[in-house]
């Protein structure tokens, strides 16, 4: 007989637990109130004559009270209950003490790889985690239902950024609205900014903008170099008359004018990574940070957007010195490259900078790639025209919102009237199911498996409204940056940010995980078959979005279906699903489940089939996808990466490529860092296996990653499959 403890670890039975627990409530009680031996194996027996397979712990509680009762124990029955309670106390009691001891000294293993873009040996990284501590057991204890706490620790669920949720104030990711700030002005810590009138100025303070934002929020920002675009111009003005003003020739004055912009631009995007990468917010690491580089998002300054796009994808084919001095692939920013008509082909105008990002990628694995193409045909606003516009943070897209028919309820100073509003817009957070986890609950029984599936969807759903909830009560005066001066909004003092929540303004996040190893289970096959596997698929991800479609039009908040990109929780779940079910081979055999919609990592498949397939999946993720082909070292076969990249903008919305780019300080090799079968990290040159000093680069589920990651992630890593080979196109 197996128990099912209340976290949901499963144990083997032992009676010597029941004898132990009664005898601690004999110890309180005199005569013949004590239970005598022959009535503790009674009680024992007939929990043993049930013969359960497995039986809920509570429910052995449940039947020792009982029993008790019947024997006219009554107050040993009540010692017992006491007893019951103060266990269950104990239980619930702050549990921070020990995690922090142990995050202190380097012993969790959790707080060690939670995040790979957070050290948690430095000591900005240990104070956020220490408040992080602090609010999941507030969380766990105050602020969640026992059924949701208890589903998550199975791994039923996963309530994301339980670390966070004890504020009411903080939200996941957003899309900053820098044109409104720069253009209008803004407010940093009570000091005003007004508009800057050169590009450097203005790149400055956009890292300061991004540093204060980041600082009060907890997801992934995203800027648009757009907003930057009308400042290089002003340089170059600035700079034409200061040459006039020598009387010199007018091809001379813009000539040197352009020079001159020119080296600010190469300066002021310097400044701007720097900062950047240097600076630390509140969260413990650098802004988690998205830069989109959109040609179509202006007519205007499209020559001096490109002149910036330029000069960010030089810089980052350069990459970042280390503490040896030696060039390596940075985590951020995340660069964002949208493909359209101007720079897709090689007679486009731009296709020079598509060229350069190209060598980009296949250097530094960025930018990522967005199809205006495509999202155009998926992303329909309130009047039926296609939107292009980039994600928040490492995947999460809008949906078109309805501020053409609501009017301007953040009260931007950009906003223009009929016309589709993204900027300013955010994220209220993500709980995420365990897919797998439904298939092996339901064994296999189709019409168990929908019923499960509501059940969950509706524990999830229930989560999520605690979130809404949270930041309902929300003032502007909390995160003044945010909702009085522009970053989302323009709020009075003392107003609430209520109507931002409502209305298709913000979005709030159904995460879904492991659908691979759900449709292997439950059918048979992968969910790549193009058969039985891929229809059921289709079948889960609808259900999915029904679900969301429902809650939205019921309660006016925006649900979406959103790709979870799971870090540690793959590892976890992963866990949870071995205790809850054992070993099941082709499911529950690996240290990791795989991320939302993707072909598993070890199925072997092309990278022009794989992003096809996949392509079907993004459309029923509307609130969160990204692809990505495996590749090896592309540095001297850029044409492979423009081949993939022509099949992005033709095919999928938004796709990456995985390139490697690794560095050992002791012996200096260049190329890829290496797992062996332990799961470790070593240079294959040297054979050093010193974290510190080996700096490797993995895009882990979107994003790229640089600390290292638990064993549950590194197996998924070790795993990965080429998707295309090094040979010529």
């Amino acid at each position: 007989m197996k128990i099912v403890k209340r976290d949901g670890h499963i144990v083997d039975y032992d009676p010597e637990k029941i004898r132990v627990a009664i005898g601690k409530a004999n110890e309180e009680v005199r005569g013949k109130e004590k239970a005598t031996k022959e009535e503790i194996k009674e009680i024992i027996k007939y929990i043993e004559d049930l013969n359960k397979k497995r039986i809920l712990v509570e429910d052995i509680q449940d039947i020792i009270e009982q029993k008790l009762m019947e024997f006219g124990k009554y107050q040993l029955a009540k010692k017992y209950i006491t007893y019951r309670y103060t266990r269950e106390l104990v239980r619930k009691a702050n549990t921070t003490d020990k995690s922090i001891k142990e995050l202190i000294e380097g012993e969790n293993e959790y707080w060690n790889s939670e995040n790979s873009n957070k050290n948690a040996e430095v000591v900005t990284t240990q104070r956020d985690y220490l408040a992080g501590i602090t609010s999941t057991d507030i969380t766990r204890r105050f602020l969640l239902p026992e059924d949701i706490v208890e589903a998550h620790d199975q791994g039923i669920i996963h309530f994301h950024d339980a670390d966070y949720f004890a504020q009411n104030a903080l939200h996941n990711c957003e899309l900053i609205n820098l044109d409104d700030m720069l253009q209008n002005g803004t407010v940093i810590n009570g000091v005003m900014i007004e508009k800057p009138h050169r590009f450097i100025t203005a790149a400055t303070i956009a890292t300061q903008i991004i540093l204060a934002v980041t600082s009060s929020s907890y997801g992934g920002a995203t800027v648009s170099l757009t907003h930057l675009a009308p400042f290089v111009r002003l340089s170059y003005e600035k700079y034409l008359k200061k040459y006039q003003a020598r009387n010199l020739s007018k091809e001379d004055c813009e000539k040197f004018a352009m020079q001159d912009t020119k080296k600010e631009v190469e300066d002021g995007v310097q400044t701007f990574n720097y900062q950047v990468n240097s600076m630390t917010n509140t969260n413990g690491q650098a802004p988690f940070l998205s830069v989109c580089m959109y040609l179509g998002e202006t007519d205007e300054y499209k020559d001096e957007l490109a002149m910036i796009i330029e000069e960010f994808l030089k810089q980052r084919i350069l990459g970042f010195k280390n503490e040896k001095g030696v060039y390596i692939t940075p985590a951020f920013p995340k660069l964002l490259y949208i493909l359209e008509e101007d720079n897709i082909n090689e007679d486009s105008k731009y296709w020079y900078l598509t060229k350069l990002a190209a060598e980009c990628t296949a250097k530094r694995m960025v930018p990522d790639y967005i199809s205006e193409k495509v999202m155009l045909e998926l992303k329909k606003n309130e009047l039926g025209d296609g939107d292009c516009y980039p994600c928040m943070g490492c995947r999460s897209f809008l949906t078109p919102d309805r501020t053409m028919s609501l009017g301007n309820i953040a009260k931007a100073k950009n906003y223009v009237e009929g016309k589709g509003k993204y900027y300013g817009r955010f994220n209220q957070g993500v709980v995420t199911i365990n897919l797998p986890d439904v298939a092996l609950s339901s064994e296999g029984d189709m019409d168990k498996f929908w019923k499960i599936f509501d059940e969950r969807l509706e524990l999830c759903h229930r989560a999520l409204q605690l979130r809404h909830k949270r930041l309902s009560n929300v003032v502007s005066d909390v995160a003044p940056i945010l909702w009085q001066h522009g970053a989302l909004a323009r709020l009075e003092k003392g107003e609430s940010i209520h109507e931002l929540l409502h209305h298709g303004y913000s979005t709030i996040s159904l995460g879904y995980a492991g659908l691979y190893e759900c449709v292997k289970y439950m059918t048979g096959h992968s969910h790549t078959d193009n058969g039985d596997g891929k229809d059921f698929a289709i079948k889960v991800m609808q259900h999915l979005n029904d679900a969301t479609a429902k809650w939205k039009k019921e309660e006016d908040i925006d649900y979406s279906v959103y790709g979870t990109p799971i870090e540690s929780t793959t590892y976890k779940f992963a866990k949870c699903l071995k205790e809850r079910f054992g070993t099941v081979k082709g499911i529950t055999d690996k240290s990791y489940i795989t991320n939302s919609y993707h072909v598993p990592v070890f199925e072997e498949i092309d990278a022009f089939s794989k992003l096809k397939l996949e392509s079907e999946f993004q459309k029923l993720s509307p609130g969160g996808a990204i692809s990505y082909v495996e590749t090896p070292n592309l540095q001297n076969n850029i044409d492979v990466v423009i081949e993939i990249i022509k099949f992005i903008y033709d095919n999928i919305m938004y796709a990456e490529l995985n390139t490697k780019s690794d560095y050992c300080q002791k012996c200096g090799y260049t190329g890829e860092i290496l797992i062996d079968d332990d799961l470790e990290w070593y240079c294959p040159n040297c054979g050093n296996r010193d974290h510190n000093t080996l700096n490797v680069a993995r895009r882990t589920c979107g994003y790229i990653g640089t600390n290292f990651w638990n064993k549950g992630r590194t197996q998924e890593i070790k795993e990965r499959v080429l998707h295309i080979d090094n040979k010529e196109a």
